[in-house]
């Protein structure tokens, strides 16, 4: 797998796109898919939320049936997919497609209306590190999860840790804030009987990264 970044974040990463790189989690969810390809991902259409370079998604790629990324259209993040898709197209088998989604905005494009309605699994890793987009997330993942048919969340994340003076010691502050809020959002049907679960990290690690207890993956059928 050959994925291309943005040199320019190799020192300093920029809020607004830290998706132009690849993190942890991202691997830890490429690790997941690779180790559940029959029986979760083969003949499946996956959608990936927040792809950022497309790593996930090319890994998503090489054992379903059709893969579809989404992400911002802001600082060549789509494009920059679709550079990734095909440098890596010899080893996909899945038909591919790059559409573009803002947590923020509630219209959507009829292109993605269309592929949210054929969605079997649905992938995010790292999306995760500021409050406030953690809360558009949660509204925008609530609302294609209500869509039929049913789907699969799969989330792969790292604990951010910060020491704060409020608690006097070191705290995970933005995923805390996410889970606080997700459990806000989802205290009434149909969205309370969803069943939310923490997978074991038991499987095979198949990429070069440190898999550290401060990783976490979340599965969420609706």
């Amino acid at each position: 797998v050959v994925i291309l970044e943005n040199s320019k974040f190799s020192k300093s990463t920029v809020i607004p796109l830290v998706g132009l790189q690849i993190w942890r989690g991202a691997f830890l969810l490429a690790d997941y898919i690779l180790s559940q390809r029959k029986p979760l991902f083969e003949d499946k259409v996956v959608l990936e939320l927040a792809a950022g370079v497309g790593f996930t998604g090319v890994i998503a790629g090489m054992v379903a049936r059709e893969i579809v990324c989404t992400d911002v259209d802001k600082g060549g993040i789509l494009e920059l997919i679709q550079r990734n898709f095909k440098r890596n197209n010899h080893l996909m088998k899945a038909s591919t497609s790059v559409l573009s989604l803002d947590f923020y905005q509630e219209d959507w494009s009829p292109a993605l209306e269309r592929k949210l309605k054929e969605t079997d699994i649905i992938i995010a890793a790292d999306v995760i590190y500021d409050n406030n987009l953690s809360e558009a997330f949660v509204k925008c993942l609530t609302r294609i999860l209500q869509m039929p048919p049913k789907k699969t969340f799969l989330l792969a994340l790292e604990k951010r840790f910060v020491f704060t003076v409020e608690d006097l010691d070191v705290v995970a502050p933005c995923y805390d804030h996410f889970f606080k809020y997700l459990k806000s959002q989802w205290s009434s049907p149909p969205m309370r009987n969803w069943t939310i679960q923490q997978l074991d990290l038991d499987f095979q690690q198949m990429f070069a990264y440190e898999r550290t207890k401060h990783l976490v993956l979340w599965m969420i059928t609706a």
